[in-house]
């Protein structure tokens, strides 16, 4: 008996030992939690969207069909009901439109517990301006959800020399400004797309482009995305230098008012024995024919001079 009394006493002092360090551990837990959540930054929603004149709603009662329906605001800011007549909903949100709606309904005895939902189907006021390298730019209605994808397509899609790098700028608080990359292996897709908001002005961004002139297989302008392309890339464009084509050649580069001029060891480039240069925007790659003259300074103002014009006569 003394044996169980004392390892009785022995279990009840260890229970509350372990009851002890559980409390320990809640309270630090429960601290934590607390701490954590007042830390925590509540993300920012985007501001809603007033409403004025021209703007098409869908009013919806709750059990009242009959005083439900779709409802335009007229050039007053008001909207019509079936009974009750006009509310004043310009400069409201569709929420507080919707609240609007409901006093009205309570206090002309129309409905005694009236449930009001406003949903915009048409910003008729705040279009989307679809700009840059598209084929129709201009100011498009929003109509319902759409993404960016949609006012490409509305505007006529991208033109020739669009980068498929699209910005989009806010036009409410805080007026923050997107980019979104439309090429890729997710291009057209939904994942890479972004919903539109009223307002917001869309700008389709020019891609780079880079000249290959000379004694090459197509010489031309070739319009390069994304990362850009090497001189072995936009020899490849050009179809690659002709069986005449000297050895050597010249990078050609405009930043501002000045030129710069980096000779290329064209053969040990497309041998891998010689750095493969970047290009930038506007780069222009000379490839002289083998037993030219002067090819440094003449053949360098002349392919300057066949660049210019392309770009005047869009010869690319």
């Amino acid at each position: 008996m003394r044996m169980n009394h004392g390892l009785r006493r022995r279990l009840a002092a260890m229970a509350k030992v372990f009851a002890t360090m559980a409390l320990s551990a809640c309270l630090a837990s429960a601290q934590s939690q607390d701490a954590a959540s007042q830390t925590a930054v509540k993300p920012t929603s985007a501001p809603a969207i007033r409403l004025d004149a021209g703007d098409l709603l869908e009013i919806t009662i709750f059990d009242t069909p009959e005083l439900s329906g779709k409802f335009r605001v007229d050039s007053r800011g008001t909207v019509t009901l079936a009974v009750g007549g006009a509310v004043p909903v310009q400069g409201l949100t569709a929420e507080q439109a919707a609240i609007a709606i409901e006093r009205l309904l309570r206090d002309r005895d129309i409905l005694k517990n009236p449930h009001v939902t406003v949903l915009v189907l048409e910003y008729a006021t705040q279009g989307v301006s679809v700009l840059g390298e598209v084929k129709q730019p201009g100011i498009y209605p929003l109509q319902g959800k759409h993404g960016v994808l949609d006012y490409i397509t509305l505007a006529g899609g991208f033109g020739p020399n669009a980068s498929k790098v699209v910005s989009i700028t806010h036009r409410a608080p805080p007026w923050d400004t997107v980019h979104v990359n439309l090429a890729g292996k997710q291009a057209g897709s939904l994942e890479n797309d972004v919903e539109v908001q009223p307002g917001d002005r869309v700008v389709a961004l020019r891609a780079g482009v880079v000249y290959v002139i000379g004694d090459v297989g197509k010489p031309g302008g070739y319009v390069v995305d994304g990362n850009g392309v090497t001189v072995v890339q936009a020899l490849a464009l050009a179809q690659g230098m002709n069986r005449t084509a000297k050895s050597s050649g010249m990078l050609i580069r405009q930043a501002g008012a000045e030129r710069t001029e980096t000779q290329l060891a064209l053969t040990k480039i497309l041998e891998n024995k010689a750095p493969d240069h970047k290009l930038q925007d506007g780069d222009i790659v000379y490839v002289p024919m083998s037993g030219a003259k002067d090819w440094t300074n003449k053949g360098v103002s002349a392919a300057i001079q066949m660049a210019v014009g392309m770009v005047i006569y869009g010869h690319y």
